[in-house]
């Protein structure tokens, strides 16, 4: 199984069709994708939107099965407050059109009760379209860490919701790694790797988190650990955003291809199992 993919955040407003080519290119089987542009744009790619764009849809789709790569996780299916995720079915159906497997939840709802409505209602919907739903936990969000994912998967109670774990907001938040090695595998859906400090550099969380992340290797993380305790089939996805070297013209392949090969050596290796 090649397990190896390229996040959209990796590739600040690269059009999809490119992104399927730039995964292939690196040897990797996945993408991860929104429906519109990263508004983040350095390298002045040319304005896209899958929603609005049906022949970029089927281009996309044409792309995908001739260089085999899956869109393994739909981007941005955030539970917010004041807005439905029943109106949001058009956008689920468009993933389903698009062969995604599973479809990124954030929680930005501070109303517990809430939040376990809308992912409930939203992995009923996405389930309808054989979709399945994760949910991403960072130290700044109201799910800030593995315990509280798992325990709104256990609120929702639906076999095709999942936790997708974060490298990066998995440390920071504290987390464990005999725990997340002990977990049943049916509960981790989706994992993203990259590297950082340890102890977050800058006071901006989520500047650090979306713009400045480091290759595998580049940073402190246990990354060999954090590999190693994941399920096998796992898909695992490089999201790691750098900014500063896409501004300085640094090629989106000349910035991943370092980082798809300390993936591959992690996952080839395993490392060793926490005990």
């Amino acid at each position: 199984m090649n397990r190896l993919g390229i996040e959209l955040l990796s590739v600040f407003g690269m059009s999809p069709v490119e992104q399927v080519g730039l995964a292939a290119d690196l040897g990797c089987g996945h993408i991860s994708s929104g429906l519109t542009q990263f508004q983040v744009n350095p390298h002045g790619y040319a304005p896209w939107s899958l929603k609005d764009d049906r022949a970029l849809r089927r281009e996309m789709i044409a792309a995908m099965r001739d260089r085999n790569v899956s869109l393994s996780l739909g981007e941005g299916f955030a539970v917010r407050p004041g807005i439905d995720v029943r109106d949001r079915a058009d956008e689920l159906d468009i993933m389903a059109e698009l062969g995604a497997r599973c479809l990124g939840g954030v929680a930005m709802e501070p109303d517990a009760a809430r939040l376990i409505d809308q992912f409930a209602t939203l992995v009923e919907m996405a389930e309808a379209r054989g979709l399945k739903v994760t949910i991403e936990f960072a130290p700044v969000l109201p799910v800030a860490n593995l315990d509280q994912a798992l325990a709104l998967v256990a609120a929702v109670n639906r076999p095709d919701f999942r936790v997708l774990v974060d490298a990066m907001h998995f440390f920071r938040s504290g987390g464990a790694l005999t725990a997340l090695a002990a977990l049943d595998s049916n509960l981790i859906g989706y994992a993203q790797l990259c590297d950082a400090p340890l102890v977050a550099k800058e006071s901006d969380y989520m500047r650090e988190a979306t713009f400045e992340r480091r290759a595998p290797g580049a940073g402190e993380l246990p990354l060999a650990a954090f590999a190693a305790a994941l399920p096998d089939t796992v898909v695992i996805s490089l999201e790691v955003p750098m900014l500063a070297a896409a501004e300085a013209g640094v090629s989106p392949i000349a910035r991943l291809r370092p980082a798809v090969e300390a993936a591959r050596r992690l996952i080839e290796t395993k490392g060793e199992r926490p005990c």
